[in-house]
């Protein structure tokens, strides 16, 4: 699926929640789905720093995508992880580089999220974003 087929999923998933509430058991959810990191991943390095809570992402080359982990020690910030994972994993960095970020507004997640979560998840958003730059750029080299 490409990056835009898995964001209009995510969409059209949060479109059957009624209130905010049911949004944040659902993002509780999908953080209990993810995998946890083994404990030698979760290095200061893979630390995405702007999160309040400590987020852990590490990334790797499988042939021409990108297979990312994450893991959170809180389980708000580890359900929204786990739905970056999911919509950028086993993605190709350009992929991941072109595409938008506007599902956020259409799910609605900038107006139920704090401030300093909005943060977070643009950095998570920005450390994804990051592997993607690093990895085309090696692929180039």
């Amino acid at each position: 699926m490409t990056i835009e087929e898995i964001q209009n999923e995510i969409i059209d998933e949060f479109s059957f929640f009624e209130n905010w509430e049911e949004r944040y058991e659902y993002l509780i959810e999908l953080g209990k789905s993810l995998k946890a990191l083994p404990e030698e991943k979760k290095s200061d390095d893979k630390i995405i720093k702007g999160c309040q809570s400590t987020v852990w992402l590490d990334a790797k080359m499988e042939a021409d995508t990108i297979v990312f982990e994450a893991d959170s020690d809180a389980i708000l910030p580890k359900g929204l992880a786990a739905l970056l994972v999911r919509i950028y994993n086993n993605q190709k960095p350009v992929d991941i580089l072109n595409s938008s970020t506007d599902f956020i507004e259409e799910i609605g997640l900038q107006e139920f999220l704090s401030p300093t979560r909005a943060n977070g998840l643009l950095a998570m958003i920005k450390q994804f974003k990051f592997y993607a730059i690093a990895f085309q750029a090696k692929n180039k080299n």
